[in-house]
């Protein structure tokens, strides 16, 4: 898949949540974006909390196997279809919460050139 056929397919429409999970056909699922306490919500959260989790989980497996130069064909194709897997499930997670920040106003980038939001400090900037 393409990269903008994953942003077409991903991004939902306004007003709507991409869940961690898709259909029985393999369709996105989506909730309200008003419904951010609902039952839905917290177990979308629940859900997404838990594959960022098993995303790490499955990187530290994988590099494990990378470093074992004993390592076979069969183990390196485990190891790569569960990276794939979490990977697939960490880019929904973040395409579902990124659809969810809030989008600044144009005025917002006026303020903070005019000194009233964050500041660099002139020595961080090299």
């Amino acid at each position: 898949m393409r990269s903008d056929e994953r942003i077409a397919t991903r991004v939902p429409p306004p007003g709507l949540r991409l869940l961690p999970w898709e259909s029985d056909t393999g369709k996105p699922c989506f909730l309200s974006a008003d419904d951010v306490g609902s039952r839905l919500a917290r177990l979308a959260d629940a859900v997404e909390a838990e594959q960022l989790c098993d995303g790490a989980d499955v990187a530290k497996g994988a590099q494990a196997v990378l470093d074992d130069r004993n390592a076979g064909e069969h183990a390196l194709r485990l190891a790569l279809r569960a990276a794939t897997q979490a990977l697939v499930a960490v880019v929904r997670v973040a395409d579902s919460r990124g659809a969810r920040l809030p989008v600044p106003d144009e005025g917002e980038d006026a303020d903070d050139a005019e000194g009233e939001g964050p500041q660099i400090p002139a020595e961080a900037g090299g």
